[in-house]
């Protein structure tokens, strides 16, 4: 499963990593855009096995951030 980002901006901060145990729900990624703070949540529950983007960098609407393993 795919955790997309819903707007562009840049990624403020990453709530989760490699290996964590993610619900349904649950914030994974901080974005900044226009000077707000937009949690990333997880839509599916599952292990975290990828995170394709790093802290600080910029991501456009709909790309993936973190796969998950279900």
């Amino acid at each position: 499963m795919n955790i997309r980002s819903n707007m562009s901006g840049s990624l403020w901060k990453l709530v989760v990593k490699v290996g964590d145990q993610v619900e349904a729900g649950q914030e994974v990624a901080i974005l900044e855009s226009m000077k707000m703070e937009i949690p990333i949540v997880s839509e599916g529950s599952g292990v975290v096995e990828t995170i394709l983007k790093d802290e600080g960098d910029f991501v456009q609407e709909d790309e993936v951030i973190v796969k998950l393993q279900s």
